[in-house]
């Protein structure tokens, strides 16, 4: 008698040509993620292969009763990890059936924003620091706390190892493979300051693959911590008080930074930044204000300012780049709740499209 393991990881290529593409797209809060599976015919190697397909928007808070269908379309394509084989995820965005997008379809408008020519041909890339917690089910409480008390304070936890100081590291590393199967460009994990609080890096990773790469990391990291009965937390600041929130810290370089004379045009780039501060600090998770107090390694919410190795600034700019004339910097204002597609659209607009004035 096959067990129910024995089932969920039935190998199909042998007797079907069928595959099973799960389709993967973000609900009516713009923070949760949503997925269905269908069969098709495989294998698919681009997703204009695959046919658009509909959900009730009326049941993820993006669409009346009365007029509820909502179009996904699909937009990008990985290995699926949990049911392996040649099964895929699908990243979707969302439109109505007369093709407008959704308003929480952020993708239609980063898509537009790195496809513009001058900002294809700067090749822009980022690198995303993804910070998020583990909670204890039922609780709401962070992994490895005593249910309703406090661990001691800050200081042995970040990058450590041992039963006392890191706790979820089963799922880290599960996440970490996983998204490398996948074909992610995970760059790497660590445990972070607050106890219960980890962190994987996505990129470098070119204009819309960025925020693409991003939520379906999102959404495998969900898939783990549900098999694993833990509850995944993207709050930036999930405890109150004298520990570090969560972010999402965006590096980010264009072909001119890159380049030779590239530190001339980081600064220009970080003064635009500053001029458009509030509009991106809008943009840049709810919640934020809790995180972004000038402790803990942030810069006030209302004050923009960059400096050279500071962790206490709206904008770092590393070492190497100071010292080689070239390079990247650090966006540290987002939040790690925020919209990949928005914060990289947005870095690229201001910085690239936008005149400063």
């Amino acid at each position: 008698m096959a067990l129910l393991s024995d089932l969920i990881n039935l190998e199909l290529s042998d007797c079907t040509e069928k595959i099973i593409a799960e389709y993967i797209w973000i609900g009516g809060s713009g923070i949760d993620l949503r997925s269905k599976a269908r069969t098709v015919k495989g294998p698919i190697t681009d997703p204009s292969q695959l046919p658009k397909w509909n959900y009730d928007g009326s049941s993820t808070g993006q669409a009346p009763g009365e007029d509820s269908e909502v179009i996904l379309y699909p937009q990008a394509i990985f290995k699926d990890p949990f049911r392996k084989g040649d099964n895929i995820l699908v990243m979707c965005d969302c439109y109505t059936p007369q093709g407008e997008p959704i308003p929480t379809n952020k993708r239609y408008n980063a898509a537009k924003v790195f496809s513009h020519p001058d900002v294809a041909a700067e090749v822009p890339w980022y690198g995303i620091e993804q910070e998020y917690t583990l909670l204890q089910k039922d609780v709401n409480w962070p992994l490895g706390w005593p249910v309703g008390g406090y661990p001691g304070p800050q200081g042995p936890y970040y990058c450590a190892a041992g039963a006392d100081k890191a706790f979820g590291r089963d799922v880290v590393d599960a996440h970490y493979k996983a998204c490398l199967y996948a074909g992610i460009n995970i760059s790497g994990i660590n445990g972070e300051v607050m106890p219960g609080q980890w962190e994987f890096q996505v990129g470098p990773s070119v204009g819309i693959s960025a925020g693409d790469e991003i939520w379906v990391a999102r959404y495998i990291l969900e898939r783990i911590t549900e098999i694993a009965g833990i509850v995944l937390s993207l709050d930036p600041k999930p405890i109150q008080g004298d520990w570090n929130g969560a972010g999402a810290h965006t590096n980010y370089s264009t072909k001119s930074m890159r380049e030779a004379g590239g530190y001339e045009v980081i600064k220009k780039a970080i003064e635009k930044l500053g001029k458009r501060h509030t509009e991106h600090i809008a943009a840049y998770g709810e919640g934020n204000e809790r995180r972004l107090t000038g402790r803990h390694e942030t810069a006030d919410i209302n004050t923009f300012k960059w400096g050279v190795a500071n962790r206490g600034a709206s904008i770092r700019v590393g070492r190497d780049t100071e010292r080689e004339g070239k390079g990247y910097f650090e966006d540290r204002r987002p939040a790690s709740n925020m919209d990949p597609y928005v914060v990289t659209g947005m870095i690229a607009e201001t910085t690239i499209l936008w005149n400063g004035n």
